[in-house]
């Protein structure tokens, strides 16, 4: 019976979620397995894995053989690595000691770099919302300030419809006027016309 560590899907449709397993070859994708040794969600940035390393490395030894996928993700939890130096300290290259310590750096320097992306996103989602921040405070301001010029453009404009009326009303009393004088003006001339014959 050949072993093969694999993926086997979970989750929802579009929301991928898998189990690392150690199934029999000839079983179905999602089908009987051996044993779960880990989770991994691509959902996530990074992808969160949660692997259990030493029983990993026991099917590695046991011979079991990784797809492409799982070996990715094994080498990238240093399952791989392990299994490496494991097979180093069996053939007396070096001491279980040496291997823990390669093992114990190799992991921390993992870590730094985890740790530096998720701070490198972290910092890019932030810089990325203050961005949209101050575009937004942009459009908000250009926005009022259009509303403030279309308010002093209307109002205006009802100042220049009221000085309309209000020269339009001035020649209708002017000509009230002018047609009121002659008719006073005329009273006066018969008073004048009147002295000079008395």
């Amino acid at each position: 019976m050949s072993v093969k560590i694999r993926l086997q899907r979970h989750g929802k449709k579009g929301k991928p979620f898998y189990w690392v397993v150690a199934a029999d070859a000839r079983s179905k994708r999602d089908g009987k397995y051996l044993e779960k040794i880990g989770t991994y969600n691509p959902n996530t940035n990074p992808a969160t894995i949660d692997l259990n390393l030493d029983s990993a490395v026991q099917w590695l030894h046991n011979g079991a053989q990784p797809t492409d996928t799982a070996r990715a993700i094994l080498s990238y939890k240093g399952a791989l690595l392990k299994h490496h130096l494991d097979g180093g300290v069996r053939k007396g290259a070096l001491t279980q000691e040496q291997a823990d310590a390669k093992l114990a750096t190799w992991l921390e320097a993992k870590a730094g770099k985890v740790d530096a992306k998720k701070d490198g996103l972290s910092k890019a989602q932030s810089d990325a919302k203050a961005k949209a921040f101050k575009a937004e405070q942009a459009v908000n301001a250009k926005r009022l300030a259009a509303a403030a010029q279309a308010e002093v453009e209307a109002t205006q404009e009802e100042v220049a419809e009221v000085a309309e009326e209000v020269t339009a009303e001035a020649p209708v009393a002017e000509v009230a006027e002018t047609v009121e004088t002659p008719a006073e003006e005329a009273p006066a001339a018969e008073e004048a016309s009147e002295e000079t014959e008395a």
